[in-house]
């Protein structure tokens, strides 16, 4: 039996693969028992931030990690396929429809069963309460395979037990939520339809700002009244999901330069760009609900509403959710994990997801996706796999395990992760953009032939599976 607590992105990632390989599984998901400040309903998968899963542009590091997903049988993957919204080059879904899809095929796999129960210790049965922890791995081996796949909200009870295990009480740093807004309530005579650079559809709403609609805007914004932190005495912010306040505090041209860029949107009534420039991503498949891009935010509810209606098109904004802030959590990983995503010390025990300090929704299903794999292989007695070296998800595992640095911090998954191109192919390709097509070609023709060896040597295996319990 292999235990998975969470119901996320990670945690029904690393339940569907393992169930796939034959493998009894128990997903613990506390939701609707115990909620959480961010999530809404008791769906698996649902997605609380932005519903874009990031560009799928080919050649880019990001569509690398999904077509590596998309090879290796991806639940997460196909579930997003299913229920895509336009966006451009960018791969948004219907987060509704996409969590009723994945719940749905997780609760009729038949050998997955899904507890609705808060999980407050790392070593999960019935028989762990009466074992003792000689220190050599014995309770979680009693346990069976556990995948740690809480995400960045995980409950304090067992965060209090993620911190006993790991040692390390720094397990934490803020993320905030963008605001929802009624398409409805858009004034489309002066917002306008298109995508930066005419890439994709014209998928974005965008709306313009002229110098003097700008500076008064980041006047307001840095006079504007935040929700109070509360419980922890200091804030670590993640770098690639700033507050729009905390962003333009850096200086008055940085949101010019960040989420209200105008570069590349040319305004069809003066074929000019505007000063600045906010869009809104398509929230679902009605089209009835659009997402603010980059405008995650703390501020007061009421402060929102006053602030929000001075962007040009938006003076009449139904808002069908506020910007909010929400606790990540996430432990050392380098210190803790191996590259297989088991712990250094109880190999029985993985972590997938957030929690390891991989940061995005696919890379969290990446290390779920691997996670899963070495749980039926450490409870089969199989040697770990690691990805690929040249792979993205490679490249992602090699990091949380592996990277130096006294301060440890969640990363999304690019290029300077990868593997570089030999010397010899760099001074071919001097374009960027053209060796990054090389590296993505080259990832998948290794990631290809893995992924027939690992067929291969589990063909050789099959009775050995058929046994398995």
């Amino acid at each position: 039996m292999i235990n998975v607590i969470g119901g996320g992105l990670a945690g029904v990632e690393a339940a569907w693969q393992a169930a796939k390989l034959g493998a009894q599984v128990r997903l613990y998901e506390m939701r609707p028992v115990m909620q959480t400040p961010a999530h809404r309903t008791d769906r698996l998968a649902e997605i609380v931030c932005s519903n874009s899963l990031k560009t799928d542009e080919p050649g880019t590091a990001p569509y690398l990690l999904k077509e590596e997903l998309r090879r290796g049988g991806s639940l997460v993957m196909e579930a997003a396929a299913a229920t895509r919204v336009p966006a451009g080059a960018a791969l948004s879904v219907d987060r509704v429809k996409f969590a009723e899809l994945i719940t749905e095929r997780i609760e009729a796999h038949p050998n997955i069963d899904v507890i609705r129960e808060e999980v407050t210790s790392l070593y999960v049965g019935a028989q762990a309460a009466s074992l003792q922890n000689d220190g050599d791995g014995s309770r979680q081996a009693a346990c069976g395979p556990t995948i740690i796949a809480t995400g960045p909200l995980t409950s304090d009870a067992l965060t209090l037990e993620i911190m006993k295990f790991t040692g390390d009480d720094q397990l934490y740093f803020y993320d905030a939520i963008a605001p929802i807004i009624a398409a409805e309530s858009i004034d489309m005579s002066i917002a306008w339809k298109a995508a930066r650079y005419d890439k994709g559809g014209a998928d974005y709403i965008n709306c313009p700002m002229d110098r003097e609609q700008y500076e008064r805007f980041i006047a307001e914004l840095l006079e504007a009244k935040s929700v109070p932190l509360k419980r922890f005495e200091e804030t670590h912010w993640f770098e690639s999901c700033l507050p729009i306040e905390e962003i333009a505090r850096r200086g008055p041209e940085t949101l010019r330069f960040g989420p209200m860029k105008p570069k590349g949107l040319r305004h069809p009534k003066t074929g000019k760009e505007p000063y600045a420039c906010v869009q809104l991503r398509q929230e679902n498949l009605m089209a009835d609900a659009y997402g603010m891009v980059g405008f995650q935010n703390h501020l007061r509810y009421g402060e929102q509403e006053r602030l929000l209606r001075m962007i040009p098109g938006l003076e009449n904004a139904e808002f069908l959710q506020f910007g909010q802030i929400h606790r990540n959590t996430f432990i050392n990983s380098p210190q803790i994990l191996n590259e297989t995503l088991a712990t250094k010390a109880e190999p029985n025990l993985f972590f997938a997801g957030q929690i390891t300090g991989v940061e995005g929704y696919v890379e969290s299903v990446a290390t779920g996706w691997l996670a899963g794999i070495n749980a039926v292989r450490t409870l089969r007695g199989e040697p770990l796999i690691t990805a690929p070296q040249t792979s993205a998800i490679g490249a992602l595992c090699r990091y949380v395990s592996n990277v130096e640095t006294k301060n440890f911090q969640p990363v999304n998954i690019t290029f300077g992760l990868l593997e570089p191109l030999p010397v010899e192919l760099r001074k071919i390709h001097k374009r960027k953009r053209e060796r990054h097509m090389v590296q993505v070609e080259r990832a998948l023709v290794d990631w290809d032939e893995w992924m027939r060896s690992l067929q291969t040597r589990g063909d050789g295996d099959a009775e050995k599976r058929r046994a398995t319990p």
